[in-house]
């Protein structure tokens, strides 16, 4: 499935960042302002939940790839109370012309409920995948959270929506 990112102008106009969207991720309506798209991935064996993927545009804006790396990463802690950074893995690569960074963390999922909120998630076996596409537009954001056993299970796919990324 071909999908052009909200705000894409018409044919002739200004190009935009354009993938295609594995067919067995369910599209959902963003729940925040900050998401431009959000899937639903169905869970896998006794997962207590699905995976969800969601792609973040700021217009240019949205901070640096490190910037981003870093925060992801905090948002994962590791049952032994050691640092998360020392079990992310980050990839390098292009995409169409584009610089991509990929990281991949396990652990216990701990991000902020809602931004700003002190209340936070505690999933444990869980994996975060993220990536950051450059565009000449400036940077996309793509995140997958759940499951650890789902997160396996969609992570080919999320790998050839990443590896579909172009800017037409």
């Amino acid at each position: 499935m071909l999908l052009a990112l909200p705000g894409a102008a018409p044919a002739g106009a200004q190009p935009a960042l354009q993938y295609d969207a594995p067919a067995d991720w369910i599209a959902a309506e963003p729940s925040s302002p900050m998401r431009i798209a959000q899937f639903q991935l169905p869970g896998v064996d006794e997962d207590p939940e699905d995976a969800e993927c969601v792609v973040f545009y700021f217009g240019g804006a949205g901070g640096t790839v490190e910037a981003n790396l870093d925060r992801w990463t905090s948002q994962m802690l590791q049952p032994d109370d050691s640092p998360s950074v020392d079990v992310a893995t980050t990839t390098s690569f292009e995409v169409s012309g584009m610089p991509v960074t990929v990281l991949d963390v396990p652990g216990i999922f701990a991000a902020e409920v809602h931004p700003g909120s002190k209340m936070r998630y505690y999933k444990r076996d869980f994996r975060l995948k993220a990536a950051v596409v450059e565009t000449p537009e400036g940077p996309y954001f793509f995140k997958l959270t759940g499951p650890s056993r789902t997160v396996r299970r969609w992570e080919a796919d999320f790998n050839a929506l990443i590896n579909s990324v172009r800017f037409e």
